[in-house]
């Protein structure tokens, strides 16, 4: 562990903490308990100030295996519920995340750097994601085949069995709520491996499992380690029926091969490089607040960010000037303070990879239209602050067009026609989101049906639910994590043939 200054913070993380898990020290969650890894010493840095937040110890493989065993016997017994009693204990769940929304919200502010508006909506998002599965979890039935025999034949949705789920650095507690209420409505058991980075509100999702009503002890462990380590081990295990990834591309590349080595699925949510396209015809006043979100809200730190303009040439100037007037204006400030909007970047290996990109893109002559570094009033914080930056007169073939940047940072491109704007648009391995304004509506169907992405949104930006499905096509991954797809994704199908004719007939052998 490093000799970093303990954060003012440290002491507040520590007193949220106890409210949720048992002896309030750092560990993983398994089977009602906190065990305390085995492994290397581990550091949580407050992304505000660049102090040490807390320590603790990389799970290892003797914490995997006890997860693995508590998962193994939860699954059963979660499986010989009835649908309907499965449904009220995820209610449970979900009447827990809001019973501690404040402190939970408090505390991913405080260990992920988000601002406190945005985990505030975030809390309320996975407390409905549990009850939105909790209502499918006596409608999730199979189907009868007309055959055109003298069988029944009928299916049934069955869940996986041990379902681990790795989930990033950028929306812990979201992305863990996310990936955990499917699953377990489909009958699966889950071990989620949060990142090294930001475990803490995960680990606390982890421990509301198990005080809720109805939910078998195990049948949730949240792995506090790493993941060339510990989220090895998971992924490698026996007992692993299932592996779900978000984060980048090259780490889902690695996870995707290993899962296959186990000779098991994978659900991977990767990054984007999403195009917000802006046509001369759009309401432009809706249009940049739109792109102002779609790129700068949670400091950009989004596999959806909106991170490619494509404006069309005939307001390409006026917009990017009115669009760099705002991005000056953005208040960007520590998490804690409600009016903050973008607040820090939430590591400093992230920090410098933004850096350095954009330094790299003003180098190859992209011109700095706002932003490009830390605010002046926040350089003496220690935190990991970079204002919303706007690089103008970017090529379509420029580094800063084609690769993920995951910070607040927007590269615009002009466009002449429609046809130039898709072509753009898809001129990129990722296919997670995008988005179209105009004002003529037979366009945006056009143009939603012309990109090729999971999600694409018209007049619009960032709208998700967890009744819709959401995925990527392409580098950006396969799978849906949420609506009625996601439930495909956490099951397999049996077919069961039954035969009914009183003298079926002989079709192989004899009758003795």
């Amino acid at each position: 562990m490093s000799g970093l200054t303990h954060s003012p913070a440290a002491e507040r993380v520590a007193a949220l903490l106890s409210d949720v898990l048992p002896g309030g020290r750092i560990g993983s969650v398994v089977a009602g308990a906190v065990m305390t890894g085995t492994g290397a010493g581990l550091d949580l840095v407050n992304p505000a100030d660049g102090g040490l937040l807390a320590s603790y110890r990389d799970a290892g493989p003797d914490v995997v295996e006890a997860a693995m065993a508590a998962a193994r016997d939860a699954q059963r017994a979660w499986w010989g519920l009835s649908a309907a009693a499965r449904g009220r204990a995820l209610w449970a769940v979900g009447a827990l995340v809001r019973r501690h929304a404040e402190a939970l919200a408090e505390l991913e502010t405080l260990a992920a750097g988000k601002p406190i508006r945005d985990t505030r909506g975030e809390v309320a998002k996975v407390a409905e994601m549990f009850e939105y599965y909790a209502g499918w979890c006596d409608k999730l039935h199979g189907a009868v085949i007309p055959v055109p025999t003298s069988h029944l034949n009928y299916t049934r949705h069955e869940p996986h069995g041990t379902v681990v789920q790795i989930t990033p650095w950028n929306a812990p507690l979201f992305t863990a709520g996310w990936q955990i209420a499917p699953a377990l409505c489909a009958g699966n058991a889950v071990v989620l491996k949060p990142s090294e980075l930001t475990p803490l509100t995960s680990v606390a999702l982890g421990a509301l499992c198990d005080r809720a009503e109805g939910l078998p002890r195990g049948l949730v462990s949240v792995l506090a380690g790493a993941g060339p380590t510990t989220g090895a081990a998971a992924v490698a295990h026996p007992d692993t029926r299932l592996v779900v990834f978000v984060g980048s591309a090259e780490a889902g590349a690695r996870i995707a091969a290993a899962a296959a080595r186990n000779i098991v699925p994978s659900v991977l949510e990767l990054g984007g490089k999403s195009a917000n396209i802006v046509f001369a015809d759009a309401d432009l006043g809706r249009a940049l607040t739109g792109a102002q979100a779609a790129i700068f809200g949670g400091a950009g730190q989004s596999c959806v960010a909106g991170s490619r303009l494509l404006v069309h040439r005939a307001i390409h100037a006026e917009f990017v000037a009115r669009l760099s007037h705002a991005a000056g204006r953005i208040p960007v400030g520590m998490p804690t303070d409600p009016a903050t909007q973008i607040g820090p970047i939430n590591n400093r290996r992230q920090l410098d990879k933004i850096t350095g990109m954009v330094q790299a893109a003003t180098g190859a002559g992209a011109t700095l239209a706002a932003g490009g570094g830390c605010p002046a009033a926040l350089r003496d914080t220690g935190g990991f602050y970079f204002s919303p930056t706007i690089l103008d007169g970017v090529a379509p073939d420029a580094a800063i067009a084609r690769d993920e940047v995951f910070g607040p940072v927007l590269a615009v491109l002009p466009f002449d026609d429609e046809a130039e704007a898709v072509a753009l648009a898809n001129a990129t391995p990722y296919g997670l989101a995008g988005a179209v304004w105009t004002g003529e509506a037979g366009r945006g169907h056009r143009v939603a049906a012309a990109l090729r992405a999971g999600t694409v949104w018209v007049n619009g930006y960032k709208t998700i639910n967890v009744a819709s499905p959401f995925g990527g096509f392409g580098r950006s991954g396969f799978g849906r994590s949420s609506g009625y797809e996601a439930l495909m994704a956490y099951t397999q199908t049996k077919s069961v043939w039954v035969e009914t004719a009183a003298e079926p007939a002989v079709a192989f052998g004899y009758v003795g």
